[in-house]
Protein backbone atom coordinates (compact mmCIF):
# COMPACT_ATOMS: atom_id res chain seq x y z
CA UNK A 1 0.00 0.00 0.00
CA UNK A 2 1.41 3.37 -0.32
CA UNK A 3 1.69 5.90 2.13
CA UNK A 4 1.34 9.33 1.92
CA UNK A 5 4.27 11.76 2.64
CA UNK A 6 3.72 14.38 4.83
CA UNK A 7 6.69 17.23 6.28
CA UNK A 8 5.85 19.88 8.47
CA UNK A 9 8.70 22.24 6.73
CA UNK A 10 11.07 23.40 9.24
CA UNK A 11 12.34 27.34 7.63
CA UNK A 12 15.67 26.32 5.84
CA UNK A 13 16.18 27.23 1.84
CA UNK A 14 16.26 23.96 -0.36
CA UNK A 15 14.83 21.49 2.16
CA UNK A 16 14.13 18.28 -0.17
CA UNK A 17 10.57 17.07 0.32
CA UNK A 18 10.39 13.77 2.35
CA UNK A 19 9.44 10.82 -0.15
CA UNK A 20 9.40 12.49 -3.25
CA UNK A 21 11.05 9.70 -4.47
CA UNK A 22 9.44 6.47 -6.17
CA UNK A 23 10.45 2.91 -6.46
CA UNK A 24 8.14 2.11 -9.21
CA UNK A 25 9.20 4.20 -12.19
CA UNK A 26 5.44 3.86 -13.54
CA UNK A 27 4.31 6.18 -10.78
CA UNK A 28 4.69 9.98 -10.70
CA UNK A 29 5.81 11.42 -7.38
CA UNK A 30 3.84 14.86 -7.03
CA UNK A 31 5.15 17.42 -4.64
CA UNK A 32 2.71 19.68 -2.88
CA UNK A 33 3.59 22.49 -0.94
CA UNK A 34 0.40 24.02 1.27
CA UNK A 35 -0.26 26.71 3.81
CA UNK A 36 -0.01 24.78 7.79
CA UNK A 37 -3.77 25.28 7.92
CA UNK A 38 -4.43 22.74 5.41
CA UNK A 39 -2.60 20.16 7.02
CA UNK A 40 -5.04 17.82 8.14
CA UNK A 41 -7.61 18.26 4.67
CA UNK A 42 -5.33 17.60 2.77
CA UNK A 43 -4.17 14.75 4.53
CA UNK A 44 -7.06 13.30 3.87
CA UNK A 45 -7.45 15.19 0.47
CA UNK A 46 -4.25 13.04 -0.54
CA UNK A 47 -5.15 9.65 0.09
CA UNK A 48 -8.34 10.27 -1.55
CA UNK A 49 -6.77 11.48 -4.62
CA UNK A 50 -3.96 8.72 -4.94
CA UNK A 51 -6.75 6.24 -4.70
CA UNK A 52 -8.66 7.85 -8.00
CA UNK A 53 -4.88 8.26 -9.88
CA UNK A 54 -2.95 4.99 -8.17
CA UNK A 55 -0.22 6.46 -10.96
CA UNK A 56 0.57 9.36 -8.50
CA UNK A 57 2.19 9.15 -5.27
CA UNK A 58 1.53 12.45 -3.07
CA UNK A 59 4.55 14.04 -1.04
CA UNK A 60 2.58 17.10 1.01
CA UNK A 61 4.92 19.67 2.22
CA UNK A 62 3.42 22.28 5.33
CA UNK A 63 4.64 25.53 6.32
CA UNK A 64 3.15 29.25 6.42
CA UNK A 65 2.39 30.61 2.64
CA UNK A 66 5.02 33.31 3.16
CA UNK A 67 7.64 30.72 4.19
CA UNK A 68 6.52 28.59 1.04
CA UNK A 69 6.29 31.67 -1.01
CA UNK A 70 9.51 32.64 -0.14
CA UNK A 71 11.19 29.37 -0.08
CA UNK A 72 9.37 28.68 -3.98
CA UNK A 73 11.80 31.72 -5.32
CA UNK A 74 14.65 30.83 -3.63
CA UNK A 75 14.22 27.39 -5.45
CA UNK A 76 12.57 24.97 -3.28
CA UNK A 77 11.41 21.95 -5.23
CA UNK A 78 7.73 21.53 -5.85
CA UNK A 79 5.35 20.72 -8.42
CA UNK A 80 2.04 22.70 -6.91
CA UNK A 81 1.52 25.56 -4.44
CA UNK A 82 -1.62 25.85 -2.08
CA UNK A 83 -1.58 29.55 -0.57
CA UNK A 84 -4.36 30.47 2.68
CA UNK A 85 -4.14 33.81 0.94
CA UNK A 86 -3.89 36.23 -2.40
CA UNK A 87 -0.52 38.49 -1.24
CA UNK A 88 1.05 35.54 -1.07
CA UNK A 89 -0.10 33.53 -4.31
CA UNK A 90 0.55 37.13 -6.09
CA UNK A 91 4.23 36.92 -4.95
CA UNK A 92 4.86 33.75 -6.79
CA UNK A 93 2.49 34.59 -9.74
CA UNK A 94 4.45 38.05 -10.14
CA UNK A 95 7.98 35.84 -10.05
CA UNK A 96 6.38 34.51 -12.70
CA UNK A 97 7.35 31.03 -10.74
CA UNK A 98 3.32 29.71 -11.77
CA UNK A 99 2.02 28.13 -15.10
CA UNK A 100 -1.12 29.95 -16.07
CA UNK A 101 -3.97 31.29 -13.36
CA UNK A 102 -4.35 30.07 -9.60
CA UNK A 103 -7.49 29.21 -8.89
CA UNK A 104 -9.81 29.43 -5.79
CA UNK A 105 -10.58 26.19 -4.14
CA UNK A 106 -12.10 26.68 -0.50
CA UNK A 107 -12.95 28.90 1.92
CA UNK A 108 -12.85 30.14 6.04
CA UNK A 109 -13.75 32.57 8.46
CA UNK A 110 -11.96 32.88 11.49
CA UNK A 111 -12.49 32.49 15.61
CA UNK A 112 -10.98 33.35 19.00
CA UNK A 113 -8.68 30.36 20.39
CA UNK A 114 -8.59 29.77 24.28
CA UNK A 115 -7.58 27.52 26.74
CA UNK A 116 -9.98 24.26 27.11
CA UNK A 117 -12.71 25.37 28.87
CA UNK A 118 -12.24 29.10 28.09
CA UNK A 119 -11.55 29.82 31.59
CA UNK A 120 -10.86 33.50 31.17
CA UNK A 121 -14.41 33.64 30.08
CA UNK A 122 -13.12 35.36 27.19
CA UNK A 123 -16.29 35.96 24.91
CA UNK A 124 -15.30 39.03 22.74
CA UNK A 125 -12.37 40.84 20.71
CA UNK A 126 -12.52 43.55 22.97
CA UNK A 127 -11.59 41.16 25.84
CA UNK A 128 -8.16 40.21 24.08
CA UNK A 129 -7.06 43.57 25.03
CA UNK A 130 -7.39 42.77 28.48
CA UNK A 131 -4.15 43.69 30.68
CA UNK A 132 -2.14 40.56 31.57
CA UNK A 133 -4.10 38.17 29.04
CA UNK A 134 -1.59 36.21 26.78
CA UNK A 135 -2.54 36.85 23.40
CA UNK A 136 -0.49 35.42 20.29
CA UNK A 137 -0.52 35.72 16.97
CA UNK A 138 2.23 35.31 13.58
CA UNK A 139 3.50 38.17 12.00
CA UNK A 140 1.54 40.08 9.60
CA UNK A 141 3.09 38.57 6.05
CA UNK A 142 1.84 35.16 7.33
CA UNK A 143 -1.91 34.96 6.18
CA UNK A 144 -3.56 34.29 9.74
CA UNK A 145 -1.37 37.09 11.02
CA UNK A 146 -2.70 39.55 8.53
CA UNK A 147 -6.39 38.63 8.90
CA UNK A 148 -6.21 38.90 12.65
CA UNK A 149 -5.11 42.09 12.31
CA UNK A 150 -8.18 43.10 9.37
CA UNK A 151 -10.35 41.69 12.05
CA UNK A 152 -8.58 43.64 15.17
CA UNK A 153 -8.97 46.59 13.32
CA UNK A 154 -12.97 46.04 12.24
CA UNK A 155 -13.47 45.70 15.73
CA UNK A 156 -11.79 48.74 16.72
CA UNK A 157 -9.84 46.85 18.95
CA UNK A 158 -5.86 47.29 19.47
CA UNK A 159 -3.73 44.12 21.50
CA UNK A 160 -0.19 43.49 21.67
CA UNK A 161 0.83 40.01 21.09
CA UNK A 162 2.43 38.78 23.86
CA UNK A 163 4.65 36.35 20.70
CA UNK A 164 4.31 35.83 17.61
CA UNK A 165 4.54 32.64 15.55
CA UNK A 166 5.71 31.06 12.75
CA UNK A 167 2.47 30.06 11.65
CA UNK A 168 -1.17 29.17 13.00
CA UNK A 169 0.27 26.09 14.24
CA UNK A 170 1.73 27.49 16.63
CA UNK A 171 -0.75 29.52 17.59
CA UNK A 172 -3.25 26.67 18.50
CA UNK A 173 0.08 24.85 19.97
CA UNK A 174 0.74 27.50 22.60
CA UNK A 175 -2.95 27.95 23.67
CA UNK A 176 -3.49 24.31 24.14
CA UNK A 177 -0.76 23.49 26.30
CA UNK A 178 -1.29 26.50 28.44
CA UNK A 179 1.24 28.77 27.00
CA UNK A 180 -0.66 31.66 26.28
CA UNK A 181 -3.95 32.47 27.10
CA UNK A 182 -6.19 33.49 23.31
CA UNK A 183 -5.15 33.83 19.61
CA UNK A 184 -7.20 33.67 16.73
CA UNK A 185 -6.96 30.83 14.24
CA UNK A 186 -8.96 29.53 11.02
CA UNK A 187 -12.22 28.10 12.00
CA UNK A 188 -11.29 24.73 10.38
CA UNK A 189 -8.17 24.88 13.23
CA UNK A 190 -10.42 24.80 16.15
CA UNK A 191 -12.43 22.29 14.69
CA UNK A 192 -9.19 20.09 13.92
CA UNK A 193 -7.81 20.34 17.57
CA UNK A 194 -11.49 18.63 18.98
CA UNK A 195 -11.31 18.92 22.92
CA UNK A 196 -7.62 20.66 23.07
CA UNK A 197 -9.15 24.01 23.07
CA UNK A 198 -12.42 25.68 22.76
CA UNK A 199 -13.73 28.31 19.98
CA UNK A 200 -15.28 31.56 20.80
CA UNK A 201 -17.12 32.56 17.46
CA UNK A 202 -16.46 36.36 16.25
CA UNK A 203 -19.65 38.67 15.09
CA UNK A 204 -20.37 37.74 11.65
CA UNK A 205 -19.88 42.04 10.56
CA UNK A 206 -16.16 42.29 11.43
CA UNK A 207 -14.99 38.53 10.88
CA UNK A 208 -13.53 37.83 7.25
CA UNK A 209 -13.45 35.51 4.87
CA UNK A 210 -10.20 34.45 3.79
CA UNK A 211 -10.05 32.32 -0.17
CA UNK A 212 -7.37 29.47 -0.58
CA UNK A 213 -5.69 29.72 -3.64
CA UNK A 214 -4.26 26.38 -5.35
CA UNK A 215 -1.73 26.65 -9.02
CA UNK A 216 1.09 24.34 -10.95
CA UNK A 217 4.95 25.68 -10.66
CA UNK A 218 6.01 26.39 -14.28
CA UNK A 219 9.23 24.53 -13.64
CA UNK A 220 7.32 21.59 -12.62
CA UNK A 221 8.19 18.73 -14.96
CA UNK A 222 4.64 16.94 -13.54
CA UNK A 223 1.96 19.56 -15.25
CA UNK A 224 -0.51 16.59 -16.11
CA UNK A 225 -0.37 15.46 -12.01
CA UNK A 226 -0.53 19.05 -11.33
CA UNK A 227 -3.85 19.69 -13.01
CA UNK A 228 -5.25 16.06 -11.80
CA UNK A 229 -4.59 17.28 -8.42
CA UNK A 230 -5.91 20.76 -8.74
CA UNK A 231 -9.01 19.78 -10.63
CA UNK A 232 -9.53 17.18 -7.95
CA UNK A 233 -9.96 19.90 -5.39
CA UNK A 234 -12.52 21.69 -7.18
CA UNK A 235 -14.23 18.29 -7.93
CA UNK A 236 -17.63 17.34 -6.32
CA UNK A 237 -15.28 14.55 -4.25
CA UNK A 238 -13.17 17.99 -3.36
CA UNK A 239 -15.63 20.04 -1.98
CA UNK A 240 -17.28 17.37 -0.36
CA UNK A 241 -14.04 16.80 1.96
CA UNK A 242 -13.53 20.14 2.37
CA UNK A 243 -17.33 20.50 3.51
CA UNK A 244 -16.34 17.62 6.31
CA UNK A 245 -13.60 19.51 7.55
CA UNK A 246 -15.42 22.35 7.98
CA UNK A 247 -14.22 24.85 5.18
CA UNK A 248 -16.75 26.99 2.86
CA UNK A 249 -16.75 26.54 -1.12
CA UNK A 250 -14.75 28.48 -3.70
Amino acid sequence: MRRLASLVMVPIFGLVFAGCASSDDTTTSLRVAATSSLTEVFNDIGEQFMQANPDITIALNFASSSDLALQISQGLPADVFASADVKNMAKVTDAGLLLGQSVTFATNSLEIVVEKGNPLFVDSLAQLATPGLLFVTCPIEVPIGGYTAEVLRNAGVTVTPASLEENVKGILTKVALGEADAGIVYRTDILAAGNSVTGVPIADNVNVTTKYLVGALRDSQNQDASQRFIIFLSSEQGQKIFSQFGFGPA
